[in-house]
């Protein structure tokens, strides 16, 4: 078992003449949580897209578990999972059924029973027989990661997991989040434009700018690292004057 659940070297896409990553290289160790930063454009969805194998790089590695995602991608990417607010379950099938088919596709063994588990873990047991569609965003949120948690994943992928939901129920998905990551042996790359949600849940993060890693560190220091007063800060910094921070 390797220290870091995924490693990402000089990773690159490129479409034409445009460059939407350029070289980034990073870690996701066991038991951590990586926010991965940056504003719209900068390359992070990108960057998680390549980590599910949806999107070729143009250049790099990307290793889950120590698997190279290129050279045997089933096998890396059955050790992974993934939830976004912006890729609901479809909405016809009910949260059974949307479990069972996924499970099903992520061959999970004893699935009736991993289920159970699930739907009592993430409070959905009344939700058994309603259809995804007609479900709340903060109860979608929540089947979406009971989902993402069939095949008990060493590496989470959450894209904006708490985006548009009420503040309580996004208090309650960041603890079931952290949670997750304590308890085992597995790690998780988070990306969110919440600066408040990113200094309470990650370990580190990563500030990304034009496809390329500009910072990295403690989210509780790096800002008065670079002269900041808050994340939020920081983050604005980034956005708007990258190339002052990368010469500082």
């Amino acid at each position: 078992m390797t220290d870091n659940v995924l490693s990402v070297q000089q990773l690159r896409k490129q479409y034409g003449a445009t460059v939407a990553v350029d070289g980034i290289s990073f870690e996701v160790r066991r038991n951590e949580i990586v926010g991965l930063l940056g504003p719209n454009g900068a390359g992070k969805t990108t960057t998680i897209n390549m980590v599910l194998g949806v999107l070729e790089p143009s250049a790099g590695s990307i290793h889950i578990e120590g698997v190279d995602l290129s050279k045997r991608r089933s096998q890396a990417l059955s050790c992974t999972n993934f939830a976004a607010v912006y890729a609901p379950l479809p909405g016809n099938l009910t949260v059974q059924q949307n479990l069972r088919v996924f499970g099903l596709l992520y061959g999970v063994k004893k699935l009736s029973e991993r289920i159970e588990t699930l739907l009592t873990q993430f409070d959905l047991q009344k939700f058994r027989d309603v259809k995804c569609g007609v479900l709340s965003s903060g109860e979608q949120t929540r089947v979406a990661l009971a989902k993402a948690m069939l095949n008990s994943p060493r590496l989470l992928l959450l894209d904006e997991p708490t985006a548009s939901l009420d503040p309580a129920t996004a208090q309650d998905i960041r603890a079931r989040i952290r949670e997750f990551s304590t308890s085992g042996s597995s790690g998780v790359l988070w990306t969110s434009h919440n600066m408040y949600e990113v200094e309470e849940v990650c370990d580190r993060v990563l500030f990304v700018s034009r496809g390329k890693v500009l910072l990295e560190g403690d989210p509780k220091t790096l800002p008065r690292e670079h002269g900041k007063a808050t994340l939020e800060e920081l983050f604005i910094t980034v956005a708007r004057e990258p190339l002052a921070l990368a010469q500082s």
